[in-house]
């Protein structure tokens, strides 16, 4: 049955495949000579087969895995240098008609204060955002047709995008939001939004089923056949992801990469970004409900492996993950982080007490977004605020071709250093100030065009005199 190319959930994701490349990776997991195949191909930096990336997951040969960390690192540099992309999740509501067991927003939850933001608090909500240096948001809702209509949900959009507090815009609205239908998504890309965001939770059919037992995402193919559907609609940018926890990692591992394979066979481009969560604890949910979670060492190990079997994309980690654990997957693979997250509805304007709370999951990483940019910059990183791409029309299949060619670099590499130096302006402390000049500085000059290097040179000077929002 399996079909990468097939349009239906359960062929592009077969069961069966996915059991027999589990049987197989255990069974070549002391493969030397097979890892070393793999490894080779991998560094050619054009991706690996699902079934090889599993053989390196479940390779405990330290020699290999040596190999396997190093590779990442050196492929995470090749594609997107120092660069770390930042962002934050917008909560808009959490009204939701579905009954997952693993979320506090399931509808049976009457623990849970529910609260839909207005416009007016969205607006509230996006000037705490820009007051802290954010330029690019994740929207997340709850599904419920009758307050978080998909009319809200473009109402909302615009009102962000029309914000312009003092220096502060909003440059790029990704969305996370239920699957729906093509004519919904074809809405979404009409209202300029980045990239469609949507995790499948688990890869398990019969699983996915148990876990969303009541309301519209029970529907197994619906929500997994959804990135099709939102490029069908002109979408060009989607991020896939599995919530780490839910089911055995080794089948979502697998499932993820075939989900990868199928977009990039089915409709041309393979995945913007891929999320790596991993299930928190949260009101209403039992912690020992869910307890395959996942150890630290092997959550570095799927980064690393994420990295070589996928290299052109984008990996993504929230503020679930610890300072610690952070630190060691973006290392190894992660190119996104969020900083200064609230993951309640109304958050940013006034956080909220244990007893009237309304947060999706509890945060390990609760520093502020400046707190975590001079970390960053401490490790040697560029936080990067950059939209260009997508406001330049680099998405889909041609940011993907210049991501593959290595030329992204020459926009991607002064974009994120203009974008610092607006932040570093505008919000940054003194300590983290210094530490962004001398990071601007010396990341300038290894500029290799020289055209390039005197544009962004002379902007950093406008930057500073007050003018904003330069873009290769």
């Amino acid at each position: 049955m399996y079909d990468v190319k097939s349009k239906v959930a359960t062929e592009f994701i077969d069961h069966e495949e996915i059991m027999e490349s589990l049987k197989y990776a255990e069974e070549n997991k002391h493969n030397k000579e097979l890892i070393d195949s793999i490894l080779r191909r991998a560094k050619e930096c054009k991706g690996i087969s699902h079934r090889e990336a599993l053989v390196l997951l479940d390779c405990d040969l330290e020699e290999e895995n040596h190999r396997i960390y190093e590779l990442a690192k050196e492929i995470k540099q090749k594609f997107y240098g120092n660069r770390i992309v930042m962002f934050a999740p917008l909560y808009l509501s959490n009204y939701c008609v579905n009954g997952c067991t693993y979320c506090p927003y399931h509808y049976k939850n009457k623990h849970i204060r529910r609260k839909k933001l207005t416009q007016e608090e969205i607006r509230q909500e996006v000037i705490a955002l820009q007051d802290m240096g954010h330029k690019r948001l994740a929207l997340e809702t709850g599904e419920d047709p009758v307050n978080n209509p998909i009319e809200y949900v473009l109402e909302s959009i615009k009102t962000i995008y029309s914000i312009k507090h003092k220096n502060g815009a909003i440059r790029r609205v990704n969305v996370n939001i239920a699957a729906t239908t093509v004519e919904n998504y074809k809405k979404l890309k009409d209202a300029g939004i980045g990239t469609y965001i949507l995790f499948q939770e688990t890869y398990h059919k019969e699983n996915y089923e148990k876990l969303h037992p009541t309301g519209p995402k029970h529907d197994y193919a619906y929500h997994t056949e959804a990135m099709d559907r939102a490029m069908e609609a002109g979408i060009d940018d989607v991020g896939i992801g599995v919530l780490f926890g839910l089911n055995m990692y080794r089948y979502d591992f697998v499932g993820l990469l075939m989900h990868a394979e199928h977009l990039e066979a089915a409709m041309g481009v393979g995945p913007h970004t891929i999320s790596v969560p991993r299930v928190r604890p949260a009101d209403d949910i039992d912690p020992d409900e869910f307890n395959n979670g996942i150890s630290d060492d092997i959550f570095e190990k799927i980064v690393a492996v994420l990295r070589l079997a996928v290299p052109y994309t984008g990996i993504i980690i929230s503020t679930r993950e610890t300072k610690e654990s952070r630190e060691r997957v973006l290392k190894v693979g992660v190119s996104q982080i969020s900083g200064g997250s609230r993951t309640s509805v109304g958050g940013y304007v006034e956080e909220e007490s244990e007893e009237d709370n309304s947060a999706q999951f509890d945060t390990s990483d609760r520093r502020t977004l400046d707190e975590v940019l001079n970390w960053l910059l401490e490790m040697g990183y560029i936080p990067s605020f950059c939209t260009a791409c997508y406001r330049e029309g680099r998405t889909g299949d041609r940011f993907m071709k210049l991501v593959k060619s290595g030329q992204i670099a020459n926009c991607c590499q002064p974009n994120a250093l203009m974008t610092l130096k607006e932040y570093l302006e505008d919000y940054a402390s003194e300590d983290t100030k210094a530490k962004g000049e001398k990071v601007i500085e010396a990341e300038l000059k290894r500029i290799t065009n020289p055209k390039v290097y005197e544009t962004a040179k002379e902007r950093m000077k406008k930057i500073a005199a007050g003018e904003r929002d330069f873009r290769f």
